[in-house]
């Protein structure tokens, strides 16, 4: 019986119902339910209704229950946090969240008190209800460019002890191949590594990935840190494995604990494996970069717009604990915080260094940042090679609400 037949049935018995005795009640119940196969307390409750409140369009209708939309009302909440999600690269809710008293001071156009207090106490999951509407799905795809080492491999433990994650200095490093779909010939890779105490991350970019070039990019990250390096991990691949790192970090001063992951488990660097998604492809994409110009490029904006916008401005949560509860594996989380925070809060971090970022941090735009990357992003991928295949879309910066993408760094 169709939804409509059992409406026009029960206007037609309604008023009989309502009009007879208690035992013609009980008959009409009996058969009313037995033909809409409805629960017998249910039939009862649509039986004794008026016919207005039954119709969902009708102006009568009560009004919802609980406290009234206030963010509905104001379009320039929605739009601040539609331009914040965009300019944070479409980040969660909780980190948009902390991302809004850090990046409200910053925003170019007025708004009214009111908004400005209703940006303060949203919460997040207003923001996921406000920005529902514009949100939109990718897939991850990409090349595995590991190759083994040399037989240094005796000469670098296996990190089996878990490091202190509370101390700045203890890194994972991996790279991140700018090939499209095809190995062959050279093009450019990134350095990427990350701090997994503070979630500070920084990037060098590199043609190919040969010893030289990567133990460059190494030493120059080190200079920029604004923390000493006490640990560094990385995979089996030969491009970390070799000589030069070895005597880098062993024979110096205050020797590097220098270590390895086992081969075939991309889990025990997975710090770094995340970043290498969050801060390299969603930005970046998977287009081939084979013209040597781009490594000039991508080092211009690593080490300016790029590390300043990710390290200052964009926060992050950092896993707790796990906990077990059946068969489920619920993960607790920590606020979100910016590495800057992180480091800001570190007691390992001298108190010179901790001066310098604050004054560093009062002259820096998160707004402007953003779109300066952003130009810079469009010049980079006009000398990229478009991939071949259709199912390896390449990141678009003119993308609209509600298409596939890989970012929205640009407005």
């Amino acid at each position: 019986m169709s939804t409509r037949a059992k409406r026009e049935y029960l206007a037609a018995i309604r008023e009989r119902y309502q009009h007879a005795s208690k035992k013609e009640k009980q008959m009409i119940l009996d058969e009313f339910c037995w033909v809409c196969r409805y629960h017998r307390k249910y039939a009862i409750r649509l039986l004794r209704q008026q016919p207005q409140q039954e119709d969902k369009g009708s102006s009568s209708k009560k009004p919802r229950a609980g406290r009234p939309r206030q963010y509905d009302t104001d379009p320039h909440v929605v739009e601040f946090l539609l331009r914040l999600w965009k300019a944070t690269n479409l980040a969660c809710s909780k980190r948009l969240k902390i991302c809004i008293p850090v990046w409200l001071p910053h925003y170019d156009r007025p708004l009214s008190g009111c908004t400005i207090d209703l940006l303060n106490r949203i919460s997040p999951s207003t923001i996921d209800r406000l920005l529902r509407p514009v949100r939109s799905k990718y897939s991850k795809c990409g090349l595995a460019t590991t190759k083994p080492g040399s037989l240094l491999k005796q000469h670098i433990p296996i990190r089996t002890n878990q490091w202190d994650e509370h101390t700045p200095g203890f890194l994972e490093a991996d790279t991140v191949a700018h090939c499209g779909t095809s190995l062959s010939g050279m093009c450019v890779y990134t350095v990427n590594l990350t701090d997994i105490a503070t979630g500070w991350t920084e990037q060098r970019a590199t043609w190919g990935k040969g010893e030289r070039g990567v133990f460059g990019a190494i030493e120059s990250i080190e200079h920029s840190l604004p923390f000493r390096v006490r640990g560094f991990d990385c995979d089996n691949g030969g491009e970390f494995l070799n000589w030069s790192m070895l005597k880098y970090f062993v024979h110096r001063k205050r020797p590097v604990q220098y270590t390895r992951s086992r081969e075939y488990a991309k889990n025990d660097n997975a710090h770094v494996e995340g970043k290498n998604w969050t801060h390299v492809r969603q930005y970046l994409g998977y287009q081939r970069f084979e013209d040597q110009r781009i490594v000039t490029l991508m080092n211009d904006l690593y080490t300016t717009q790029w590390r300043l916008l990710l390290n200052f401005f964009l926060p992050s949560v950092k896993l707790q604990q796990k906990e077990r509860v059946g068969s489920k594996t619920i993960k607790h989380h920590d606020q979100p915080r910016t590495p800057l925070d992180r480091v800001l809060a570190s007691p390992h971090v001298a108190p010179r260094t901790k001066r310098h970022l604050r004054d560093q941090l009062a002259t820096l735009n998160p707004f402007e940042l953003q779109q300066q990357a952003a130009t810079k992003i469009k010049r980079i991928l006009h000398y990229a090679t478009p991939l071949a295949i259709s199912n390896h879309p390449a990141p678009r910066t003119d993308a609209s609400p509600g298409t596939n993408h890989y970012s929205y760094i640009s407005l």
